[in-house]
């Protein structure tokens, strides 16, 4: 199994089998014990061939940058339904929940945000302007994927970009969606009990089913990123996989675990001074890109075990199709040419990049030897012995 995709590996459609074989087991349970053994081996062995530990850094340096125009774009969203000061509601319940370290550090860049006014084409502007740089995060994450499912990325630009830009405007309105829900919904929720008859009744329903519902958004979320974002056709959508069932779990007790930690035990200003908030936020955020790409291997790992089970060679690399490889076969091409030149200049010596004319190469012409630098022609003769 190798871990870096290369441009002129064969993902062609035509030459794997379809992502639902009728031979692969349909659901977990039909998933024999030996299976579930070599997947968990597999996963732990993959994520380290994989550099998983790096990409999620490198997915914690995409989220810095991303954080910012993703503030402004829900800000944006909200302030086209009228819903502008509503995340300033749900941050005064996050305060609770934060470091006071990081609090304190991000507090006046949010004040920023959320007094910034956006009407009428500046908000259009604003909102264009965040979903592209909020998309870095998006394209950064199908990277790793793409490594991760070891395929190259086979989408042209102008594909992959609006593919990436509107799975980033879904995520912002989802995101958008479950900040109405958490902060509107409790008087909406009184006024509908008021007029059925309910009253109180209905709050306190809603304030427990509320949780229920952003915690589907969020699975929806993974699931987006899960699916959407590699070049590969997975075998179809899943709302909620092995995987993503993991990542979510799991980050859900980290982050709980970590805060609590972080505020009772953990002396970050002792040794950061005034960047412990930062330092907080980065190893937080780390954290949650290591468990989301954990569940993403997780998942990878789960379908080779289903194509091995179902006799399909998977061993070195997954048989899945790509979705596009229009591009990766024209990094292939621009490989080949380059090798090509490059031999072209080796034989050359440093001459032309071109190929040498007629069939014989210069390292076959006469006067030249195997050896560097020996000249046949003017190698001393032995005579034989008479």
């Amino acid at each position: 199994m190798t871990s870096q995709p290369s441009p002129d590996k064969d993902k062609h459609p035509s030459t794997t089998p379809p992502p639902e074989d009728d031979r692969k087991p349909e659901s977990p349970a039909q998933i024999t014990r030996p299976s579930w053994k070599y997947a968990l081996k597999t996963t732990i062995r993959e994520f380290s061939a994989d550099g998983c530990g790096d990409l999620a850094a490198g997915l914690t340096y995409r989220s810095v940058f991303s954080l910012v125009p993703t503030i402004l774009a829900l800000v944006s969203i909200l302030s086209i339904f009228g819903q502008g000061q509503a995340l300033s509601s749900v941050l005064e319940e996050v305060r609770g929940i934060v470091p006071t370290e990081t609090w304190d550090t991000i507090s006046p860049l949010l004040d920023t945000l959320l007094s910034t006014p956006a009407p009428g084409i500046g908000l259009l502007i604003g909102l264009l302007t965040a979903l592209w740089a909020a998309s870095g995060y998006v394209k950064a994450f199908g990277r790793a994927m793409n490594i991760i499912y070891d395929v190259p990325e086979g989408r042209g630009v102008i594909k992959l970009t609006v593919q990436m830009y509107a799975l980033t405007a879904l995520i912002l309105v989802l995101g958008a969606l479950s900040i109405v829900i958490f902060v509107v919904s409790g008087p909406i929720a009184e006024a509908v009990g008021n007029a059925i008859g309910l009253g109180s009744v209905a709050v306190t329903v809603w304030n427990v089913a509320k949780w229920f519902v952003l915690a589907l958004i969020v699975v929806v979320v993974v699931a987006l990123l899960y699916y959407a974002t590699p070049n590969v056709r997975q075998p179809r959508f899943r709302w909620i996989s092995m995987g993503a069932l993991i990542a979510i779990v799991v980050s859900v007790i980290a982050t709980l675990g970590f805060f609590f930690y972080v505020s009772n035990f953990g002396n970050y200003n002792a040794t950061y001074g005034a960047l412990a908030g930062v330092i907080i936020l980065l190893l937080w955020m780390y954290l949650i890109n290591t468990i989301l790409l954990v569940g993403a291997e997780v998942d990878s790992e789960i379908e080779r075990a289903r194509q091995l089970q179902a006799g399909i060679e998977a061993e070195r690399e997954l048989q899945l199709p790509a979705r596009d490889t229009k591009a990766s076969d024209k990094k292939a091409e621009q490989l080949e040419q380059q090798v090509e030149e490059g031999t072209n200049l080796r034989l050359s010596e440093g001459e032309t990049l071109e190929a040498p004319s007629g069939d014989a190469s210069r390292s076959d012409a006469p006067g030249r030897s195997d050896e560097p630098g020996r000249d046949t022609d003017s190698a001393p003769k032995v005579e034989q012995p008479k």
